[in-house]
């Protein structure tokens, strides 16, 4: 299942990815999983939430640039090399991983990362008919 991820472009300055937690906390949405990339001016925060469109209001009400994309979230076995149960199958496909990072907790003993690719629903299907397990609603629920 695809699931939604909220990305926010925020100047390099201390204190502001606080901000963006302290705002989401208090209103009751929960941080999944996050991924920070940084230039000299501006980092890119790429993220998972328990509810992505309360998230998403919450921060256009507070003046953040934000956006919402479609991801992956799938478990990958726990074990040197294991990612490769993921990764593989998708190379085979030709599909191009734009990024990927962890997601902070288990719904199982397996690891789970998010995934951004460039064919979203055919990645899904190489996917399932590897057996790689796809994590869908039980994410925000945790």
């Amino acid at each position: 299942m695809v699931i939604k991820q909220l990305s926010v472009v925020l100047k390099n300055l201390p204190g502001i990815l606080t901000d963006l937690s302290e705002i989401l906390g208090r209103e009751g949405v929960n941080i999944r999983a996050i991924s920070v990339a940084d230039t000299s001016d501006v980092s890119t925060v790429r993220f998972v939430v328990d509810d992505p469109e309360k998230a998403l209001n919450i921060l256009k009400g507070h003046d953040f640039s934000v956006y919402q994309t479609e991801v992956l979230a799938v478990e990958t076995p726990d074990h040197p090399g294991g990612l490769n149960a993921v990764v593989k199958p998708l190379k085979d496909a030709e599909i191009n991983i734009h990024f990927l990072y962890p997601f902070l907790g288990r719904t199982s003993n397996q690891a789970i990362v998010i995934l951004g690719v460039d064919k979203i629903e055919e990645a899904e299907n190489v996917l399932k008919r590897n057996w790689v397990h796809i994590i869908g609603k039980e994410l925000y629920n945790l």
